[in-house]
């Protein structure tokens, strides 16, 4: 009587969360459950890293183009990144700060006066101060916008060192597990149904980004998703080129850990044309343009993302309307939000409070089906 007591106050005390989805958001969300003392599985149908992460750039930032509370939130984000670094084992970020004139000079200046008025760290340099910060520029801008305090991870093994340390806090991982549908009773979600059989949870998180809508379409939720697709080219190794991150009208480059050159553009929601090879090929004839280097770029691979973006192009996270045991979490931008939306995410699940920073962000504001 009493060990069946224990263990129900331990089963209350530890609530077990299941997350569906490996990639830097569902491995951000797991990690601080796990912390946080729920009892953790994660599933994914691939190896652990997820897709979209894996074509990730992988830029840390708040830069232009969103409303002042989505700012707020990536702001918040990237202070995150700086207390994951601390605390998750093996988590390297390179703060190296970006150079960006992606837009034209009147554009580029109001981003500077909106940004700086709100609190970001950025400043206005000059095409000699573009060539001292990034001496292997071929063609410098005449004026950038110079973000010392935005970053870059290496997304894959972000992702592999918030699983392990996840792990490390109870946390099991099982993949390669196709998750079918998600299995409803009494009005809550109880568990999925996979390829290897059914698992139960008192919560269940999906976080698969492109394929969540899929998913919580079978318990009757609607989450209006398109896939963006844009292109992500590396060369071979190379001595150090590059200082920090690079956007420029044609492309987003920034230098891995390993050397790699690594661009990334995007097809304004177009596939490439039917040649991606050929796509590849004229990216990596601009980054040659773009970059001075004594000896040749040479080509590895190349390889089309599509990222996931809820309809109005911002975060969709919370517990779905209608029914319960059912939280999601997908967005575009998953590097930059990844540790504020884990941390969130948790908290929320385990406490039932929201974080002010999410409350725009509900999934219910999309119609059900």
């Amino acid at each position: 009587m009493g060990g069946e007591q224990d263990l129900t106050l331990r089963s209350a005390v530890r609530p077990h969360v299941l997350v569906v989805g490996t990639g830097i958001i569902g491995a951000s969300i797991a990690w601080h459950l796990a912390r946080d003392g729920a009892r953790v599985s994660i599933v994914d149908a691939r190896t652990p890293g997820g897709v979209a992460t894996g074509n990730s750039w992988a830029w840390i930032n708040a830069s232009w183009g969103n409303p002042e509370p989505y700012f707020r939130l990536r702001v918040r984000s990237m202070a995150e990144w700086r207390r994951l670094e601390r605390e998750v084992p093996g988590l390297q970020i390179a703060w190296r700060g970006s150079l960006l004139w992606d837009l034209d000079p009147e554009a580029l200046e109001a981003y500077a006066v909106e940004h700086a008025g709100w609190g970001y760290d950025l400043r206005r340099v000059d095409r000699a101060e573009v060539s001292r910060l990034e001496p292997r520029l071929a063609q410098p801008p005449e004026f950038a916008v110079h973000a010392p305090g935005e970053g870059a991870v290496e997304p894959l093994a972000a992702s592999g060192a918030l699983l392990a340390a996840a792990v490390a806090h109870g946390a099991v991982v099982l993949a390669p597990v196709t998750v079918r549908r998600l299995i409803c009773s009494g009005g809550r979600v109880a568990g999925v149904e996979t390829e290897a059989g059914r698992i139960e949870a008192d919560e269940i998180v999906v976080a698969a980004g492109v394929e969540t809508a899929a998913l919580a379409a079978t318990a009757g939720v609607a989450l209006p998703l398109k896939a963006s697709s844009a292109m992500l080219i590396a060369s071979r190794p190379l001595d150090p080129l590059l200082n920090g991150l690079v956007v420029t009208p044609e492309m987003e480059l920034r230098q891995t850990v390993e050397g790699r050159l690594l661009a990334a553009t995007d097809f304004d929601d177009t596939e490439p044309g039917n040649d991606a090879a050929a796509a590849a090929a004229a990216l990596f004839d601009a980054v040659r343009r773009t970059i001075r280097s004594n000896v040749p770029i040479v080509p590895e691979f190349h390889r089309i993302g599509h990222r996931p973006i809820p309809r109005d192009g911002f975060p969709a996270v919370g517990r779905a309307a209608g029914i319960a045991g059912l939280y999601l979490a997908v967005t575009h931008s998953g590097i930059t939000l990844a540790p504020a939306i884990g941390r969130f995410a948790a908290d929320e699940i385990l406490s039932g409070r929201r974080d002010p920073l999410l409350v725009p962000y509900e999934p219910a504001r999309f119609e059900s089906i």
